[in-house]
């Protein structure tokens, strides 16, 4: 067990130079490959950060797939007492058995009692944790976004491609019928090459990623202030700092590590391109003038397209703004030949090419036919917190590839994707400049 002057520093420096060496596996303890479960073998799952998710989404999602797959919650990890003695307590009311709460993730996997671990913790933490379990020879759930910073993304996506563990990121859309279909319509060519994309993220909610209260109530003594820090730079105490991480670089970037990463994966779920050719952003801080540092509204524009062919792309324009909810969450994808909108689940003629224009310029019409993706709902937003259809989906989709071994949905790739166009997104935010990223080095660059 870590001491409180060693920390998290001193893991994370053994976490990366396990994964520098030439098999991200070979450092793992030999009790990974005892831990081999059979079909019919209980899976223990462990809880590493009981925050609101884990609390009102993944830990219900979970519970409502764990009898017939037979998996069970067995601990708790959290570094604020508080949290884990509240976790444990509702866990163990809600299924009947004992949770055991553990003050810190060593002690959590010294005890041998985990197959899994469920990741909720602070947005900059999340590709640590992930190392963290990885290396214990823990199979991953991690909630989103899952890196801020290229050395936590290169580290993480090292560490899971070296192992046999089943990896999840928490990017539920990949698991929701709606957009699966969308998926498969613009892969069949049907919809047409992608000419732009609009995704917009608006509320109005001035108390958002506050928690006043608790931060008046807690105490540095209460939890592990070093071991939150991870890898950050070290800065004396502050509960804003850690309650409401959102607000405040590096621990988060606000809007783009909370909602862009849901929206943009989609990008290149769809497109099967890895990442932004560029990305350019402006903002600012214009109504929530609470001390927060990270901007309470947000335009940002990605260019996407092949690599070696400038002439031929699309844009992504998203914009999110926290100070005013009209025009709420929307994805809209379209083509020459019309509109895919992810509100309405509809394929529609919607601004396609008309039979007039066509005409005077020698070319046919270019119209789509009306149709619905599904039958079910409207577009899942994860606005909220609940035990959304998606979220559910997600979470046995990573339950059910925990018993076959096979590759979840949102896998690491998609986490790593993901990460990267963040990380260029935080890049434009920070120099106000044109950024695009180097793939032979894995580095931003400042255009």
């Amino acid at each position: 067990m870590l001491n409180d002057t060693s920390s998290r520093r001193d893991f994370i420096k053994k976490a990366a130079a396990g994964a520098a060496g030439a098999g991200i596996a070979m450092s793992m303890p030999a009790y990974s490959y005892a831990r081999i479960i059979g079909a019919n073998d209980r899976v223990r799952v462990g809880i590493v950060g009981y925050s609101d998710r884990a609390r009102g989404s993944l830990i219900p999602a979970f519970l409502k797939h764990s009898s017939e797959l037979n998996m069970e919650i067995v601990a708790v990890s959290d570094i604020w007492n508080k949290r884990r003695e509240e976790g444990a307590a509702a866990i163990s009311e809600k299924t009947g058995g004992k949770v055991t709460p553990y003050r810190n993730n060593e002690e959590l996997y010294d005890s041998g009692m985990t197959d899994a671990v469920i990741i909720s913790t602070a947005d900059f933490q999340h590709a640590l944790h992930t190392v963290e379990a990885i290396n214990a020879g823990q199979d991953v759930y991690s909630e989103k976004p899952w890196a801020n910073t290229i050395d936590d993304a290169r580290l993480g996506l090292k560490t899971v491609e070296g192992s046999d563990r089943v990896f999840a990121v928490g990017t539920q859309r990949r698991s929701a019928r709606n957009y699966q279909l969308a998926n498969e319509y613009i892969k069949s060519g049907q919809f047409g090459d992608l000419v732009a994309v609009e995704m917009t993220w608006n509320v109005n909610q001035p108390g958002r990623w506050r928690r006043p209260r608790e931060v008046a109530a807690i105490r540095k003594e209460d939890t592990d202030w070093n071991r939150y820090l991870m890898n950050r730079p070290y800065e004396e105490w502050d509960p804003r700092k850690y309650l409401e991480f959102r607000l405040f670089w590096p621990y988060s970037s606000g809007i783009p590590d909370q909602w862009l990463v849901h929206q943009i994966d989609t990008v290149h779920w769809f497109t099967g391109l890895p990442r932004p050719r560029s990305v350019v952003a402006n903002g600012g801080i214009y109504l929530w003038n609470d001390g927060r540092r990270n901007w309470d509204t947000m335009t940002a524009v990605f260019d996407y397209g092949p690599f070696d062919n400038p002439n031929k792309g699309f844009q992504v324009t998203y914009s999110s703004r926290m100070t005013n909810s009209a025009g709420g969450v929307k994805e809209i994808y379209y083509s020459n030949g019309g509109t895919l909108n992810l509100d309405t689940n509809t394929i529609s003629a919607e601004g396609g090419l008309q039979e007039n224009h066509a005409k005077a310029m020698g070319m046919q019409a270019n119209l789509l036919s009306e149709m619905k993706l599904a039958a079910a709902g409207g577009m899942e937003t994860a606005a909220n917190t609940g035990v959304d259809d998606a979220t559910s989906a997600n979470v046995r989709n990573w339950m059910e590839c925990i018993r076959s071994r096979k590759t979840p949905n949102a896998d690491v790739r998609a986490a790593y994707n993901h990460s990267i166009a963040l990380i260029m997104n935080i890049a434009a935010i920070q120099t106000g400049k044109r950024i695009t990223f180097d793939d032979e080095q894995q580095e931003v660059v400042v255009a």
